[in-house]
């Protein structure tokens, strides 16, 4: 992973950041996300993780409203506080989409719930500073996969954001079920995640 550094005021020059991370000719197949005003390049994903993805993705069609749909690769954005997030899975209402013009990306402040998976180069993104932004931003719920946690393998629903900050709704181990509340009303089955690499 490597990582460009911005401008500390994000929000004053998120148009020529923006441009740069659209005009860049970045390595084929990575992940490219602006975190705090940073560009962070990633590679692609291994197998183990894009099959968490899948599992969810597919166990999250079984409940969503006709009028909602589970999104990997779509970029979320929080301009004013320069981040540009790909989420492994994000949920959004179609009428988000339908309101979208030309090159307009989906505000973060609009997804009812974000999936990441962890990757060994991105795992404490994914634990901190995206936490912290998506809770910023009234995310109602975010799911955290993480395959690389340091007591090993776990999920952990957050949500209930109040002044920047997730509540802990549940924790567990993979193998144990987790539920997902209203809207969704959801228990996932994580003894289908792959434990290796």
């Amino acid at each position: 992973m490597s990582a460009l550094p911005a401008d500390p005021a994000p929000g004053q020059y998120w148009d020529e950041l923006l441009r740069f991370w659209q005009e860049a000719d970045w390595p084929e197949g990575s992940k490219v996300e602006i975190i705090d005003g940073v560009i962070v390049v990633s590679p692609p994903p291994a197998a183990p993780h894009n099959r968490i993805a899948a599992k969810v993705q597919r166990s999250l069609y079984s409940v969503l409203p006709k009028d909602w749909e589970v999104y990997q690769t779509l970029g979320v954005t929080h301009p004013h506080r320069g981040r540009l997030f790909i989420p492994d899975l994000v949920v959004v209402p179609d009428d988000v989409l339908d309101r979208i013009e030309g090159g307009e990306h989906v505000p973060l402040t609009s997804a009812e719930l974000i999936v990441e998976v962890t990757s060994p180069n991105n795992a404490s993104y994914d634990r901190l500073n995206k936490a912290a932004a998506y809770a910023e931003a009234d995310v109602p719920l975010y799911l955290l996969i993480d395959r690389f946690a340091p007591a090993g393998p776990t999920v952990t629903l957050l949500g209930e954001p109040q002044d920047g900050v997730y509540q802990e709704l549940q924790a567990v181990k993979f193998g144990e079920d987790i539920h997902l509340p209203e809207p969704f009303g959801l228990t996932v089955d994580t003894s289908v995640f792959p434990f290796g690499p």
